[in-house]
C-alpha cells in the first residue's frame, strides 16, 4: 500500500484547521492544525534546499520543543527518516550515532549549539540548521512544498537509538505502520480522540515522549502541551487547572514519584484527569497505592523502542483489581513468554516476553549482527523477565540483564524495591546484585531517604526479611543523596554497579 504522503496532520488542517493542535509550554506559542501544517509545508522545502531527500537522515538535538514535531512531519513529507538524539549523551556518544546513521542535517536548538558545531566538525555532517531565529527564518522564506513523497506503509520513518546501556546503542528503525499501528493500539484502550488534551513532559527523543501519547495524539486531531523539562510543582499546576482541561499524562514511575512528594500534591485536583499512564519500569505498588488514595488511578502498560511502543496496556477498569499488572496484549500485536530454550512457559512460570506482529520492528539500523540474535521467526525478544496468571494478565518483573542469582536463586530487583517502598521514610530505592563468596550473590540496596527522616540499614533489613524469601533478602544497604536516572527517568543501573561494585 501507498499514498501520496503519510500525514495525519495534513487532514486535520483540511477539517478542523482552527482546531488547536500544540503549545509549547516553554515560549506559550500555540499552533492550530492549519498553521501546524503550513508551517511543516515549508520546513520541508527547506530541508529539501539543504539536501534532504527520501531514505536521508534528519538528525535533532534539543530540548523539548514543538519546532521536534515540526521536523518529524516534514521529514514524513520528503520520504526522509527523523532522528531524534539523546540530549543527555556526550559528544562522544553523539558522534558515535551520528556516524552509525549519517545525517544530512542536524537540527539543535541553542543550548546545544556548541555540541553540534563540535559534531559537525567530528562527523563532517553536511548542514546545521538552528532552533530560534534561524529556524523561524529558515520558514518564512520558504514557500510550500510543492509535492509530497509517496511512501508505503512499510518504509522506515524514524530511527531510534536505545539507551546502549550494554555496548553501542542500536538504532531501532520505525516504519510508518509501526506509527499508526501504535496510534490504535493506544488510542482505543487511553480513549484518545479530537477532545484529547495531554501533557508531554518525558523527552520527544524518547519514544515514551513522542508515541505516548503526542503522536497518537496528534493522529486522532487532539492537543498536546509541549514542557521543555519535567517539573513536578508545573505539572500538577497545569493538571489541576480547570482552564486547560487537561485529560491524558504519561509518566515512567519516577514522574509519579516525584509528583506525590511535591507539597501540592495533597491539593491538586485530578477529577478531569480521563488517563494516567504509566510505563517505562515496573511500577512499585506502594507508589500506586498513594495515587489512588487520591482519587488518581494510574493505567499501567507496557512496551519498548522497538514495539512501536505498545505492547500490553491494562484497561481502566482492571487497573485496582490488578494492581502491578502490565495489562494483556494490545489489538494488534502477539505476546508468549518462553524458557531459556523458546518454549512457552505455563501460566505462573516465569521467563523471557517475546512479541510479534505489526508494531514490531523490521530491524536495527546498520546491524545485522543484533538482527540475527533479536528474532525468532518473527518473534522480538525483548529481555524481559515475565509471567502471566490465571487470568491472562501480564506481569513484568524485571530486566532480565537486572536478574541476579543468589545460591541458586533468581533474584528480580523490581520485586525487591517493591517492598522497599512500602518503607514510609523510602524516597527512592534500587537494588542490584553483588558477588558474595557463600552465595554467588547477594542483593546490595541504595536508598535515597525523604528530608528530615532517619533510617537504618538494620531497619531496612529487618522490614525486607519480614516479607521476603531470605535469599531475596538485601545483605547490604547503602544510602545516597539521589539515584542516578537516564533521560526518561529510569533508574541507571550500569552507574549504580560502576559506583558500588567496583573494587
Amino acid at each position: 500500500m501507498s499514498f501520496a504522503y503519510f500525514d495525519w496532520i495534513a487532514h486535520h488542517a483540511e477539517t478542523r484547521g482552527d482546531r488547536t493542535a500544540a503549545i509549547d509550554l516553554a515560549t506559550q506559542r500555540r499552533f492550530t492544525y492549519a498553521a501546524l501544517d503550513d508551517r511543516i509545508d515549508r520546513l520541508a522545502t527547506h530541508l529539501a534546499s539543504l539536501g534532504v531527500t527520501r531514505g536521508e537522515r534528519v538528525a535533532v538535538l534539543a530540548a523539548n520543543t514543538t519546532d521536534i514535531l515540526e521536523v518529524q512531519f516534514a521529514c514524513f513529507r520528503l520520504g526522509a527518516i527523523f532522528t531524534p538524539l539523546n540530549i543527555r549523551l556526550t559528544v562522544h556518544e553523539l558522534a558515535f550515532i551520528i556516524g552509525d546513521c549519517a545525517p544530512v542535517v542536524l537540527a539543535h536548538d541553542q543550548d546545544f549549539e556548541s555540541m553540534a558545531i563540535d559534531l559537525q566538525q567530528k562527523c563532517g555532517t553536511r548542514r546545521l540548521l538552528q532552533f530560534g531565529a534561524p529556524y523561524e527564518a529558515a520558514i518564512a522564506a520558504s514557500p510550500r512544498l510543492e509535492r509530497h513523497e509517496t511512501v508505503s506503509l512499510g518504509e522506515v520513518c524514524t530511527i531510534m537509538y536505545t539507551s546502549g546501556t550494554t555496548g553501542k546503542p542500536k538504532g531501532a528503525t520505525i516504519t510508518h505502520l509501526m506509527n499508526f499501528i501504535n496510534a490504535i493500539n493506544l488510542g482505543i484502550p487511553v480513549f484518545i480522540s479530537q477532545k484529547t488534551v495531554q501533557l508531554c513532559v518525558l523527552p520527544l527523543f524518547h519514544t515514551g515522549g513522542l508515541n505516548c501519547y503526542v503522536n497518537p495524539v496528534l493522529h486522532a486531531g487532539g492537543c498536546v502541551l509541549i514542557m521543555r523539562a519535567f517539573d513536578p510543582g508545573e505539572s500538577l499546576r497545569i493538571i489541576g487547572d480547570t482552564t486547560i482541561g487537561l485529560t491524558h499524562f504519561f509518566g515512567v514511575p519516577s514522574i509519579y514519584q516525584f509528583m506525590c512528594q511535591h507539597p501540592a500534591f495533597a491539593n491538586t485536583d485530578f477529577s478531569r484527569l480521563r488517563i494516567a499512564g504509566v510505563g517505562g519500569a515496573p511500577m512499585p505498588v506502594p507508589l500506586l497505592k498513594i495515587w489512588q488514595a487520591r482519587g488518581c488511578t494510574l493505567m499501567q502498560g507496557y512496551g519498548m523502542t522497538e514495539t512501536s511502543p505498545a505492547v500490553l496496556v491494562l484497561d481502566a477498569d482492571d487497573a485496582v483489581r490488578k494492581a502491578g499488572s502490565a495489562g494483556r496484549p494490545i489489538l494488534h500485536g502477539e505476546v508468549k513468554i518462553v524458557d531459556a530454550d523458546g518454549n512457552a512457559v505455563q501460566p505462573g512460570e516465569m521467563g523471557e516476553l517475546w512479541v510479534k506482529g505489526p508494531n514490531i520492528t523490521p530491524g536495527y539500523w546498520n546491524r545485522p549482527e543484533a538482527n540475527a540474535t533479536s528474532f525468532t521467526d518473527g518473534w522480538l525478544h525483548t529481555g524481559d523477565a515475565a509471567r502471566q496468571d490465571e487470568d491472562g494478565f501480564y506481569y513484568i518483573v524485571d530486566r532480565t540483564k537486572d536478574m541476579y542469582i543468589s545460591g541458586g536463586e533468581n533474584v528480580y530487583p523490581a520485586e525487591v524495591e517493591d517492598v522497599l517502598y512500602q518503607i514510609p521514610q523510602i524516597a527512592e530505592a534500587a537494588v542490584i546484585g553483588a558477588p558474595d563468596e557463600t552465595w554467588g550473590e547477594t542483593g546490595l540496596a541504595i536508598v535515597v531517604v525523604k528530608p528530615r527522616e532517619t533510617l537504618t540499614e538494620a531497619q531496612v533489613i529487618a522490614h525486607c526479611r519480614e516479607r521476603l524469601a531470605r535469599f531475596k533478602c538485601p545483605s547490604r544497604v547503602m544510602f545516597i543523596d539521589a539515584l542516578p536516572r537516564n533521560a526518561t527517568g529510569k533508574v541507571h543501573k550500569p552507574t549504580l554497579r560502576a559506583s558500588f561494585l567496583e573494587t
